[in-house]
């Protein structure tokens, strides 16, 4: 990986001290990803490299790359082969294919941009004044929104302890030490990159303000039964909880198709564990991930089981009891 700044350079209209490089994966993304260019290409504070990785696509997307790549020197371009079809290891193989379009560039952050989405204009100065007030901060991102009919929406699954994948930046030395985002057979880099950045005692940190807007609609029908089933098998590879599991399937009824989806989701997790096919993460990352769910469930059985006496004595609690002794 290419070496960090020892004197990092200031961006004269915005006062920021550090440099950021982003990294995105395409394939067949024509519907979607001149957003993403123009959003990135309007920010306040733009990245000193950007390297979009067409993987293999045969829509329109490494043309509207190429054009946008034409006209801002900082964007790269390249074209990489696979297998023809949608995989959950392919977009990191790719990425890793074009690292070395990074190679001589200085930066302090980097991080990955989906190319289907858009952002708004100040999204990374935002996250790199974050990273310049927490210096332990070693991976952020925004909230992902959604259309699903009535305008963009917070999806229910943001959380200021995770940071998903879709924009999100992670610090030079924090990439480093977790060996940047894994290959894994089912998904869950992201995950993965958060639990590893844990261990080494960085913070992780999502920012509700900040928005993220994506724009590919979520799949139905029999691809939905597919995706859930691979979420199952994703789980138990990176090492999750069984009891967490269960929690948070019911949890994400509202997933399309309703309730199915949780029922599926959980049996691809059960027939995962059944294989015998060994977990895709080191156990001691295993391991972290089931303490940290583990604590999670701790602490919502112990809300749910708040005895009333230990509630805080207010005139409505006073005015309840009085009508109970009578």
């Amino acid at each position: 990986m290419p070496g960090c700044s020892d004197n990092p350079i200031a961006h004269p209209s915005h006062g920021m001290r550090f440099n950021y490089a982003l990294m995105t994966a395409a394939y067949n993304e024509d519907a979607y990803i001149e957003k993403t260019l123009k959003s990135v290409v309007s920010q306040t504070v733009r990245p000193v490299r950007w390297v979009v990785v067409s993987d293999s696509s045969s829509d329109r997307t490494d043309e509207i790359v190429q054009a946008y790549a034409a006209k801002h020197n900082f964007i790269r371009f390249l074209r990489v082969t696979k297998t023809p079809g949608r995989d959950f290891q392919s977009k990191i193989v790719a990425l890793r294919k074009g690292a070395h379009l990074l190679d001589g560039v200085a930066y302090d952050f980097i991080g990955n941009v989906d190319a289907d989405l858009s952002l708004e204009p100040k999204y990374f100065e935002e996250l790199l004044s974050r990273f310049e007030k927490d210096p332990r901060l070693g991976l952020t991102g925004g909230f992902v929104y959604e259309d699903h009919g009535s305008g963009f929406q917070t999806c229910w699954f943001n959380s200021i302890n995770d940071v998903g994948h879709a924009a999100q930046l992670v610090r030079r030395e924090c990439y480093e030490q977790i060996g940047g985002y894994q290959i894994l057979k089912y998904g869950g880099e992201d995950w993965l990159a958060q639990t590893c950045a844990k261990m080494h005692g960085w913070n992780v940190q999502s920012v509700p303000e900040l928005k993220i807007f994506h724009y590919r609609p979520v799949g139905t029908g029999s691809r939905a039964f597919r995706n859930s089933y691979r979420q199952g098998k994703m789980d138990y590879a990176l090492g999750s909880d069984p009891l967490f599991e269960v929690i948070k399937c019911f949890r994400r009824f509202r997933e399309k198709p309703f309730l199915l989806s949780s029922f599926i989701r959980l049996f691809g997790f059960i027939s995962h564990g059944l294989s015998g096919e060994p977990r895709a993460v080191p156990e001691d990352a295993a391991a972290f991930l089931r303490r940290e769910q583990r604590q999670r469930v701790t602490g919502l059985f112990s809300r749910l089981s708040l005895p009333i006496n230990t509630l805080p004595k207010t005139r409505t609690a006073s005015t309840l009891e009085g009508e109970r002794e009578q």
